[in-house]
């Protein structure tokens, strides 16, 4: 049975002139093409297969094991590295983290023989000699490894009618340095390479080599396109692999000094960098620091424009139970742009000024019920600017009307960008970005992305409120419908009524029909009361009561009826005149008190106040219960047929907001869960004071209040 060093000579000669015949033909297909002028990728190939070949003869003629043949194997290893890189200068975006991985490994390349000289040109100490050896053999791993990602790699993004050919080549490839990974592993591990396994390298060019020919007897070039997705991917990897070549370089280096300090320190070395990538590995900022860098450092653009849409279409489109609600999608789909881990939504009123519509990962911000100045919307409606805060803190902007920003924005720290929503010229709201995890300005790129998603965020919003302004379109049609049924009730009892009335004529004198009649009126009038009751609370004030009078008066008279049962508190006022319509008010100010107590534990309070704001009278209401989400109160308090009271029909904020505004006042709410509501009616003051003002409520009541 032949040795294997026949079996070594035999089949790297085989290997090398296989790989020569296959060079040959692809050179014979050159000249066949009159004139035309093959490809880089042609090219590329036809230098891997001249390296390999080169290969082939030196370690079939030196051996395996010779330098020369490793300054050979070096010499493929680089063919075929450039090989690869062809096919991805051949993509339309060549990202710069994948030219610098190719660099890398071509580094990687070339200390290899300058190390295997070294090693073959000097005598070195027994410990040093295996220092050495280790290093090669690291070298080698470091290479193999990193080419058998970036081949795998460069699979994944072809496209269709690339990666068929791919496949051919890239297996061949694969299995070659596979192969090499194993040699290099056992040698590391066993202190040589094993003789057997460089033998068999040869018989395994040779089953390699057809799938060479077949890559070569494709024509034309190849089609690329590369993903972030894949760039990272490499980066990570090859971090972590200088993380670990790092990791036993030093280690080895302190086993070589040998002694017991040493082998502490050697001890400590791996704990602490252990320790190191346990801290810094799951940090999010260190991921947004490196993601930072990374698109600075190694891509022409810092956006995946497909990524960055797919993402928000996810974000922002996907409905069903367990998703956000679209409010803050709506936030979260911005604030994904810039890496910001919070924001804010400012939507326009039914007052016509910003108001909170929802938060995201910010609870801390204070936002005051007018969120926004008399110069807000005209601003950002007619320019449509984003805003990045910090250059007007620091006065370097001076493009933006600081007019137009509200104080509370400025004073909040965090608060980083505001990027406005315009839907045909309208501003639809306002996203307040609060500030990233690393620091870093708005360039180009941002403002452009960060514009064309505030204009779709601004058509989705629009949207929105169309489907819901559609919604109470339809509950009014279903209370019409319902007022269909007490209309027919109504007419029973009329029909009813004139019966009696007919057979009164005729049977007055009918004690019997008396008393018939008596019992059928007493029935008649609580059904009509009943209906009544069910009917004022959707009828709206006319404006037609309004007159001057004495507010405290009205205010201590329903609190009175009110402490029966709950404690209700008044604080002490003046005597505030205003122009209302009293029994509307009354019926405002039941409601809204019976809210706060209905909201209230037993024993906590609510508190009422009276005072006056310029032109205006103001009523207060404050309890300190369950409170109201910024949601709820923008969207869905004064909304009809909406209520978060089990048996609630959602009429009577909607209601009592309807009456204050007949009475040319506004209400205000500031509400937070956990920790309370206030109520604000503002109404006009009487412009004289008349305290005998008729249809003022008496305060015999009063005095029950403490």
């Amino acid at each position: 049975m032949a040795n294997w060093a026949d079996i070594s000579l035999w089949a790297h000669s085989g290997a090398a002139a296989l790989t020569m015949l296959v060079a040959v033909w692809l050179l014979r297909r050159w000249a066949g093409l009159r004139g035309a002028r093959p490809s880089l990728g042609d090219a590329a190939l036809l230098l891997a297969l001249l390296a390999t070949s080169l290969w082939g003869y030196a370690a079939a003629s030196m051996g395996p094991a010779h330098p020369i043949a490793g300054l050979s194997e070096s010499l493929r290893n680089l063919a075929w590295l450039a090989f690869l890189f062809q096919m991805v200068r051949s993509a339309k975006a060549q990202p710069r983290t994948v030219s610098a991985v190719y660099l890398v490994l071509m580094l990687v390349l070339v200390a290899q023989p300058v190390i295997d000289g070294w090693m073959a040109a000097s005598a070195l100490p027994s410990n040093l000699e295996a220092l050495v050896f280790d290093a090669a053999m690291l070298l080698r791993m470091i290479f193999v490894v990193g080419a058998l990602v970036l081949a795998n790699n460069l699979y994944s993004v072809a496209d269709a009618e690339t990666r068929a050919s791919l496949r051919v080549p890239l297996t061949a490839l694969a299995a070659m340095w596979l192969y090499d990974l194993n040699l290099y592993a056992t040698g590391y591990l066993n202190g040589s390479p094993s003789s057997d396994m460089l033998a068999l390298r040869g018989v395994l060019m040779i089953f390699a080599v057809p799938f060479f020919a077949l890559a070569a007897n494709r024509a034309g070039g190849w089609k690329l396109t590369l993903s972030r997705k894949i760039a990272y991917r490499s980066l990570s990897l090859f971090a972590i692999l200088g993380y670990l070549v790092t990791m036993i370089a030093v280690a080895q280096m302190l086993r070589a000094v040998g002694g017991t300090l040493a082998s502490g320190a050697q001890v400590l070395l791996v704990l602490g960098m252990s320790l190191a990538a346990l801290i810094l590995l799951p940090s999010d900022r260190f991921r947004a620091w490196f993601k930072v860098k990374a698109t600075k450092h190694f891509f022409q653009h810092r956006y995946d424009y497909r990524a960055e849409w797919i993402r928000f279409t996810e974000t922002i489109g996907r409905p069903g139970d367990g998703t956000a609600p679209f409010h803050e999608r709506v936030i979260k789909a911005a604030a994904d742009i810039s890496d910001s881990p919070a924001g804010l939504l400012l939507a326009p009123g039914d007052n016509g000024r910003l108001q909170l519509q929802a938060r995201f990962n910010w609870p801390t911000a204070d936002v005051p019920a007018q969120a926004c100045t008399a110069g807000t919307i005209g601003y950002f409606q007619a320019t449509g600017r984003i805003v990045e805060l910090d250059g007007l803190r620091s006065g370097h902007d001076r493009l933006t009307d600081v007019r137009a920003i509200p104080d509370w924005m400025l004073a909040e720290s965090n608060a980083w960008a505001i990027v406005p929503l315009v839907h045909f010229d309208r501003l639809a709201g306002l996203v307040v970005l609060s500030r990233p995890l690393v620091e870093r300005r708005l360039d180009w790129e941002d403002l452009d992305l960060l514009r064309l998603v505030g204009r779709q965020l601004a058509s989705y919003l629009a949207e929105a409120r169309s489907q819901e302004a559609l919604r109470e379109a339809d509950q009014f049609d279903e209370f019409n419908r319902r007022m269909a049924f007490v209309m027919h009730d109504i007419k029973n009892l009329v029909s009813q009524l004139s019966l009696v009335a007919r057979n009164a004529e005729r049977h007055a004198d009918n004690p019997e029909f008396r008393a018939d009649m008596i019992v059928t009126l007493q029935n008649s009038v609580g059904k009509m009361n009943t209906l009544i009751r069910r009917l004022t609370g959707y009828a709206r004030a006319s404006g037609e009561a309004v007159r001057a009078f004495d507010a405290e008066r009205l205010v201590r008279h329903v609190i009175a009826e009110k402490a029966q049962r709950h404690p209700v508190i008044a604080s002490s006022a003046q005597r505030l005149m205003v122009m209302a319509d009293a029994a509307q008010l009354e019926q405002v100010l039941g409601h809204l008190i019976q809210n706060a107590i209905d909201a209230s534990e037993p024993d906590t309070p609510v508190y009422v106040s009276m005072a006056r704001d310029g032109l205006n009278g103001v009523i207060e209401i404050v309890d300190h219960g369950t409170g109201m989400s910024a949601e709820f109160v923008r969207a869905k308090l004064f909304k009809p047929f909406i209520s978060s009271k089990a048996d609630g029909f959602g009429i009577g904020a909607y209601e009592a907001r309807l009456l204050v505004e007949a009475m040319h006042g506004r209400i205000e709410v500031e509400s937070r869960e956990g920790e309370g509501s206030r109520f604000t009616i503002h109404l006009p003051l009487a412009t004289r004071i008349d305290a005998d003002e008729p249809g003022a409520p008496s305060l015999q009541l009063a005095a029950k209040v403490s």
